[in-house]
């Protein structure tokens, strides 16, 4: 007897995840243990992509049924869309970011028709580096459990039954259970199941849904197991900033659902009351962690700054004014931390605390400073000009003690602050000959074209992992059309103590995919464009937008008047103001102006052009041209 699997997949703007993900679906196997046939039933929801996952789905997978949402409704309503039409006597509710071994659909349905108790069924993940990913299998979030997962204490004891039950630590990884919870990366259930309970509760936001439903399904009557006989790779596995207030935030919303739909009275108190204790402890907690991120650094410069400029000043008043005393209270207290504070400011303005680290940023930010205090202290009256040579000499140590700062941070191996360019270690393609050189011309296109490649037939592990270890290998590509995902997985579970990155080539696809990215010709373009969004750029432009607004502002009793559109003056330079637009927009980034009024006369070829070349070639003069021959058009 034919059984049909009803497979949907909600996507948004991860185009090639989801052509991976539907190329492994409609290869694999049909073949159940008694003979019949497992005929596939595929949805796709999207939800308003800009990335051409629409397109590419109708294009190159003309079988599945494709739902084009004009906004995004979310991923419970767009799950509902597709169950309400689909007619599988199973379904499969499948992330775009997995790919599923060739024998999951048919291991997944036989075990279906062997246990009629079995509502709900999910299988064993791993991430993109053949890592057990621990939310394969789930309990049920009672207060307490959902109290250590969020607080973090289930990290220091991952297989107990009690502090490790948000995932059922204490239950074997390799063997089959009956599980409450399972993942909505792969979430399948009988037809008669969704006819019973219905779909998706769709007043979750995010990390809810799933949970509601696989407990409707046990309050329903059926269990709900865990098979790791076969597996999928889920690429997204624990990407989430857990530690982000964002993070914490959503997932407290999406329990206090849960808490109001299924505990009442006392419970539902100690539940909130324990989350939210967990809440500020983690919010707290990161928090700290990102101050202590961004103060370190210009603290210590700061305080190495300020100790060389007072001894300076020790000595400058000792040896040359031959009077210790000579230099006022306020000169250390007020005017040396605003010499160092300039400098600084200008350090930072030219990238000189971005990473990874350029020395050379830092050298001429402070050389902009000094120039900068210079020509302050020229204007000075004379009473208030305490030391030119100072000031100088005063300078030069701060650039060189913040210079020996980062040669130090880069000695002790600090991230972002490596000095010396790594060289870049060797990739090892899998596969055969053929589709070796395939893949390596195309990593050669998107990554460099003097990168080394070995190239290896030989598939395996132990031969693979000396080569790893001997030529140094960095990274790992596995071409999918000579080598099945069963026996990738394989291989990447066993090397995945190398430390090496992984990435799979689809049968005859023009993108490499894995956990450090997507590699294609997009994201080549793309990258291309990425001068004007670097953050020394964002910053000067945002620098530039405030100083001409706050100006134009200051002066509008001069330059309102003359305005060509009066209505539009103070509230372009407001919007400006506060971050809403910028002066000169690009894609993506609304704007007064666009760079094609540089060129006011100019087609919309040209109009193009201009704006890829703003965006390659992004300068600060570019912005005030524009700005100066547009400023009477406010």
């Amino acid at each position: 007897m034919e059984v049909k699997l009803s497979i949907i997949v909600v996507n948004y703007n991860v185009k090639y995840f989801l052509k991976q993900c539907l190329a492994s679906v409609y290869g694999s196997q049909r073949r159940l243990a008694d003979g019949s046939e497992l005929e596939l039933d595929v949805w796709m929801v999207d939800n308003d992509s800009v990335d051409g996952s629409v397109e590419m789905v109708r294009e190159e997978f003309p079988d599945v049924h494709v739902i084009a949402n004009h906004d995004n409704v979310g991923f419970a309503k767009a799950n509902n869309m597709a169950l309400a039409q689909c007619e599988g006597d199973i379904i499969l509710l499948l992330n775009p970011d997995t790919i599923v071994e060739a024998d999951t659909f048919v291991r997944c349905a036989d075990f279906m028709r062997e246990h009629s108790d079995c509502g709900g069924l999910c299988v064993k993940m791993v991430d993109g580096e053949g890592r057990y990913l621990k939310e394969s299998k789930r309990g049920f979030p009672t207060p307490e459990a959902s109290f250590y997962k969020i607080s973090g204490l289930i990290r220091l004891f991952p297989r107990s039954r009690r502090i490790a039950a948000y995932y059922m630590g204490h239950l074997s990884d390799d063997e089959v259970n009956e599980i409450e919870i399972m993942p909505g990366a792969f979430m399948m259930f009988r037809r008669e199941v969704y006819g019973r309970i219905g779909g998706l509760d769709e007043s979750y936001f995010m990390y809810g849904e799933d949970i509601d439903f696989s407990w409707r399904i046990h309050l329903a009557g059926w269990k709900n197991y865990y098979l790791p006989q076969t597996r999928i790779i889920h690429y997204k596995g624990e990407s989430t900033k857990k530690g982000s207030m964002n993070y914490v935030y959503t997932f407290y919303n999406a329990m206090a659902i849960f808490v109001k739909k299924y505990f009442t009275g006392r419970n539902a108190r100690l539940f909130n009351l324990l989350l939210q204790a967990a809440i500020w402890l983690r919010a707290a907690a990161a928090w700290l962690e990102r101050v202590v991120r961004a103060v370190a650094v210009p603290v210590l410069d700061f305080g190495a700054a300020f100790g060389g400029f007072v001894l300076l000043k020790q000595l400058w008043a000792t040896y040359w004014a031959d009077n210790i005393n000579y230099y006022p209270s306020e000169y250390t207290t007020l005017v040396i931390p605003l010499y160092i504070l300039v400098l600084m400011f200008c350090s930072w303005l030219q990238g000189g605390y971005d990473r990874p680290v350029k020395l050379w940023r830092i050298v001429r930010g402070m050389a902009i400073g000094v120039v900068l205090l210079l020509a302050f202290y020229s204007l000075l009256d004379e009473s208030q000009r305490y030391s030119r040579m100072l000031l100088l000499t005063g300078s030069a140590w701060t650039l060189a003690s913040t210079l020996t700062i980062r040669l130090l941070l880069s000695a002790c191996g600090a991230k972002g602050y490596a000095l010396r360019t790594r060289k870049r270690g060797a990739t090892l393609i899998v596969g055969e000959e053929a589709e070796v050189a395939r893949v390596g011309q195309l990593y050669r296109t998107y990554v460099s074209p003097t990168a080394v490649l070995t190239t290896t037939d030989d598939f395996n592990p132990n031969h693979l992992q000396d080569r790893i270890r001997i030529d140094r290998i960095e990274e790992v590509i596995f071409c999918g059309r000579d080598i099945d995902l069963q026996h990738t997985i394989g291989l990447m579970t066993h090397l995945r103590t190398t430390g090496v990155l992984y990435r799979i080539a689809p049968a005859e696809g023009d993108f490499i995919i894995g956990t450090g990215g997507i590699l294609s010709a997009d994201d080549l373009y793309l990258a291309d464009l990425d001068t004007v969004s670097t953050p020394t750029c964002r910053r000067r432009k945002r620098l530039l937008d405030i100083v001409a607004s706050t100006l134009l502002i200051v002066l509008s009793p001069i330059l309102f008047w003359p305005q060509r559109q009066k209505g539009r003056y103070f509230g372009d330079c407001f919007s400006v103001l506060v971050g809403k637009r910028t002066w000169v927009g690009y894609t993506g980034h609304p704007g007064v102006f666009t760079p094609a009024d540089i060129a006011p006369s100019a087609t919309a070829d040209v109009a193009e052009r201009l704006m890829l070349r703003y965006m390659r070639h992004y300068r600060t003069t570019t912005d005030l041209t524009i700005l100066l021959r547009n400023w009477n058009y406010l």
